[in-house]
C-alpha cells in the first residue's frame, strides 16, 4: 500500500501511534554504534491481512536509514530519498515466491519463502552497509516460509552482526516458528477503528466522504484493505457479484445452490472463494446486529434496504448458525483439499426467507 508523502516530521503510517510511539523511543535510544537494549535486532510484527505491518515496517526502516538520525526519517536526505525510489542498497525486501520455477505467482498468498532467498540473505547480511551504519532487511509474510528458509534464518536472527536489524512479518504468531518468535521483538497491531479509516481515506487518498464511510465500515479496521478497494473498481464489483448471488441463492432451490457450489469448486481461484465468505458475513453479521436493534453498526449501509428485507424475512436463529457455518467453511478450505464437499454445506445451510422468530 503505498502512503503519500506525510508533513515534515511525521512517519509515513496512519494510525498505530502506540506502536509508532515505541519505536521511536527504540531509535532515540541508539548510540553511536546503532544498537542498544531498546534497539532490537529483529522485529515481528503482526496482525492481519492489509492491516499495515508491511507499511509500518518499511516506514521504520527508513527511520533506521536515515542518515539525520533520530525518531523520524526526514523525507530529504539522500537515505531518505533513494529508500522512497526503492533504490535503496542497504535495504532488502524479500516476498513469497513461486512455489516451483516453472509457477507464476501473482497472489503471494500462494507462493512462499524459499531456501534460496534465506541464502541470499544471510550472504548480504554479513555485508557491511554501503551507505551509513546499518543495513535492513524486510521479510514479508513469515506464515508462508517453508521449513528450509525459516531454520536457515535462525542463526541469523540469533547472532546478527551489529549493522543488521531484521523486520518480519506475519498474521499471527502461531502461524511462525516459536525459535523465531522468540528472537524478536512482537510488534501485535490492531484494527484500526472507523473513524481512523475514514480520516485516512480522505486525507490520504482524497476519496469522498460516502465512499470513505462504506469502506471503513466494509474494511473491518484494515487501511490497506479499504485502499485497494478505493484504487480498483474491480474489487468493488467482486463485493456487488457476491451479494447479487447470496440474493439470489437465499431464495434458490437445492439443485440451482449445488450448481453454485460446483461452479465455485471448479474455478482455481481460492481467493476469490475467501472473498466471498468475508462478503458473506458481513453481510448476516449486518442482518444479525439489524435484528437486534443495532443496525447503525451496520458495514454494507448501501444496501439498507435488503439487509432490512432479510432481518424481517429470516429467522434470527438461523442468522447466528450460518456465520458460525461460514467459519468453519472458511477453515475448512484453508485446510482439507474437498473444497466441492465443504461448498455444498456452505450452499445447503444458506438460510431462506420464512416467518422469522421473535
Amino acid at each position: 500500500m503505498a502512503i503519500p508523502t506525510p508533513e515534515a516530521g511525521r512517519w509515513p503510517v496512519f494510525g498505530h501511534e502506540w506502536a509508532i510511539q515505541r519505536l521511536k523511543r527504540a531509535l532515540n535510544s541508539a548510540g553511536s554504534n546503532g544498537r542498544t537494549a531498546r534497539l532490537s535486532h529483529a522485529y515481528l510484527f503482526l496482525g492481519p491481512a492489509q492491516v499495515g505491518k508491511t507499511t509500518l515496517a518499511r516506514a521504520f526502516a527508513m527511520a533506521l536509514l536515515c542518515t539525520h538520525g533520530g525518531e523520524t526519517p526526514c523525507h530529504t536526505c539522500r537515505s531518505c530519498r533513494l529508500f522512497a525510489q526503492d533504490s535503496h542498497p542497504d535495504f532488502r525486501f524479500f516476498q513469497p515466491m513461486a512455489k516451483s520455477d516453472k509457477e507464476l505467482v501473482v497472489d503471494r498468498q500462494k507462493g512462499e519463502l524459499r531456501g534460496e532467498q534465506a541464502e541470499g540473505l544471510i550472504r548480504d547480511v554479513a555485508l557491511k552497509p554501503m551507505e551509513g551504519r546499518r543495513k535492513v532487511f524486510l521479510i514479508q509474510d513469515m506464515q508462508n516460509a517453508n521449513a528450509t528458509f525459516a531454520n536457515k534464518i535462525l542463526k541469523t536472527l540469533e547472532e546478527p552482526p551489529a549493522h543488521a536489524v531484521l523486520l518480519l512479518t506475519a498474521r499471527h504468531r502461531a502461524e511462525v516458528l516459536p525459535t523465531i518468535v522468540s528472537r524478536c521483538q512482537i510488534m501485535e497491531l490492531r484494527t484500526l477503528e472507523h473513524a481512523e479509516v475514514a480520516h485516512a481515506l480522505q486525507a490520504g487518498w482524497q476519496a469522498s466522504a460516502t465512499d470513505a464511510d462504506l469502506l471503513a465500515r466494509l474494511s473491518g479496521g484494515r487501511l490497506g484493505w479499504a485502499v485497494d478497494q478505493l484504487h480498483n473498481p474491480s474489487r468493488r464489483d467482486e463485493r456487488k457479484t457476491h451479494l447479487e448471488a447470496l440474493w439470489r441463492l437465499t431464495s434458490a432451490d437445492r439443485l440451482e445452490r449445488l450448481a453454485f457450489a460446483n461452479a465455485l469448486a471448479t474455478d482455481r481461484d481460492n481467493q476469490a472463494r475467501f472473498s466471498l465468505l468475508e462478503t458473506w458475513t458481513s453481510w448476516w453479521r449486518d442482518v444479525l446486529l439489524t435484528q437486534s436493534g443495532s443496525g447503525d453498526a451496520c458495514s454494507n449501509v448501501d444496501c439498507q434496504e435488503q439487509i432490512g428485507q432479510h432481518a424481517r424475512t429470516i429467522q434470527r436463529t438461523a442468522v447466528f448458525a450460518y456465520l458460525g457455518t461460514l467459519k468453519r467453511i472458511e477453515g475448512y478450505l484453508r485446510h482439507t483439499v474437498n473444497a466441492r464437499l465443504a461448498l455444498d454445506v456452505l450452499m445447503l445451510n444458506l438460510p431462506s426467507p420464512g416467518k422469522r422468530d421473535q
